[in-house]
C-alpha cells in the first residue's frame, strides 16, 4: 500500500469514527432530556408509587440517578480520555522529574485529577514515580489528588450539585494535596520506603511517541470509558441504593443534629468512619448528595467522602507493600488533620 493510498485510507476512517461519534453524542444528549420524564413514568404510573410516600421518593431518586449518572462518566470519561491520548507517559515523566519543590507538587495534582486511580493501581504508580527520579513529596501529591479529585469525582459533583461545589472540591483537593506533599517532602522521609522500590526498573525511558490517528484516539478512548465505567457502575449503584434509602426514609431533624454545624465533633466522627469504608467516588457521593438533602453540612459531607477515598483501611493496607510503618503513619496523620481542617473551613464559611 502507497503511503498516499495509506493516508487517504486514515482519511476516511477518521471521517467514519467522527461521523459515529457525533451520532453518538445526539443520542446521548436525547437521552439526557428524558431522564426525569421517564424516571416519573416508571415510578408513578407503572409501579403506582405514591409521590408523597417515603417508598415512591426514594424509588424515584434512584430510577433517576443511576442512569444520569453513568451517563455523566460515560461522556465525560470519553472526552477527558480522548484529550489524555496527546500526553504520553514519558512526557509526564519529563514535567515532573528534575522538577523543585512546589512547582512538582502543583503538576503532579492537577496530574491526579485527570488520571483514574483506584487500590490496585498505587503500588505500580509509586514505584514508577519514585524510580524515574520524582521526589518522594511529589509522588505523594498526585497519589493524594487521584482517587479523592479525579474525573469521576468531579463529574458526580458537577452533575449533583453543580459547579459551585464541584469547583470548590477541586480547589480544596488540590490545595490538600499539595500541601500535604510539601510537608512530606519537608520530612526527609526516603528512608522509610521500602528498598526494592528502588532496585526496581519500570522501563528505560525511551519511549515511542507515535503519531496517532483520530480513529485510534477514540477507540482508546472507547475502551477506557469502557473500562473505567465498568468497574465503577457497581459502585453507582449501591451508593445510589443507599442514598435513594437515605432521601426517602431518614427523618430530616436526625440527620442535622448528627451532621449539622451545631455538632462540633461532627467532622472528626464523619473521618473516623469513612476510614473503614472501601468505596470509591463512584460510591460515595451518591450518598453525600442524599446526606445533604436531608439538611447534613457540606464540610461535614466532603470531610466523610475526602476520607473514604482517601484513607480508606484497604488503600493503606496496600500501600504498606512499599512503603514503611512510619512513612504511612506521617501520611495518615497529616492528611487526617488536613481533611478535618478542611471539614471544619466549609462548614464556617458556606
Amino acid at each position: 500500500m502507497t503511503e498516499r493510498t495509506l493516508t487517504a485510507s486514515r482519511a476516511h476512517s477518521d471521517r467514519r469514527a467522527f461521523a459515529l461519534v457525533g451520532l453518538a453524542a445526539v443520542v446521548w444528549v436525547i437521552a439526557w432530556s428524558q431522564l426525569q420524564p421517564l424516571a416519573d413514568l416508571l415510578s408513578y404510573r407503572v409501579l403506582s408509587l405514591d409521590p408523597e410516600s417515603h417508598l415512591g421518593s426514594s424509588v424515584n431518586f434512584f430510577l433517576y440517578d443511576v442512569p444520569k449518572i453513568l451517563l455523566l462518566l460515560s461522556g465525560m470519561i470519553f472526552l477527558i480520555t480522548l484529550l489524555r491520548t496527546f500526553v504520553t507517559t514519558e512526557q509526564t515523566r519529563r514535567w515532573l522529574g528534575g522538577r523543585r519543590e512546589g512547582v512538582g507538587n502543583v503538576l503532579a495534582s492537577l496530574l491526579g485529577v485527570i488520571t483514574p486511580f483506584c487500590s490496585c493501581s498505587a503500588v505500580p504508580l509509586f514505584i514508577g514515580f519514585v524510580e524515574s527520579g520524582i521526589p518522594l513529596g511529589v509522588t505523594f501529591s498526585f497519589l493524594i489528588t487521584a482517587p479523592m479529585v479525579n474525573e469521576v469525582a468531579l463529574v458526580m459533583l458537577f452533575g449533583m450539585f453543580g459547579w459551585q461545589i464541584a469547583g470548590l472540591y477541586l480547589i480544596s483537593g488540590l490545595t490538600l494535596a499539595i500541601v500535604a506533599g510539601i510537608v512530606i517532602g519537608r520530612l526527609n522521609m526516603e528512608r522509610y520506603v521500602e528498598d526494592f522500590v528502588y532496585q526496581v526498573r519500570v522501563g528505560s525511558g525511551q519511549v515511542l511517541e507515535n503519531r496517532l490517528t483520530w480513529t485510534e484516539r477514540f477507540e482508546q478512548a472507547l475502551e477506557s470509558t469502557r473500562e473505567i465505567v465498568g468497574k465503577v457502575w457497581p459502585y453507582v449503584i449501591v451508593g445510589i441504593a443507599i442514598g435513594a434509602g437515605i432521601h426517602g426514609f431518614v427523618p430530616e431533624d436526625a440527620m442535622v443534629d448528627i451532621m449539622g454545624k451545631t455538632a462540633w465533633w461532627s467532622v472528626p466522627a464523619a473521618v473516623v468512619l469513612g476510614v473503614p469504608m472501601y468505596s470509591n467516588a463512584a460510591g460515595v457521593i451518591p450518598i453525600v448528595s442524599a446526606l445533604m438533602d436531608k439538611g447534613a453540612t457540606l464540610g461535614t459531607v466532603l470531610a466523610f467522602m475526602m476520607s473514604v477515598v482517601a484513607l480508606s483501611l484497604p488503600e493503606m493496607v496496600i500501600l504498606r507493600r512499599v512503603l514503611k510503618l512510619r512513612l504511612i503513619g506521617a501520611y495518615i496523620v497529616i492528611l487526617t488533620v488536613g481533611i478535618v481542617a478542611t471539614g471544619y473551613l466549609f462548614n464556617l464559611v458556606m
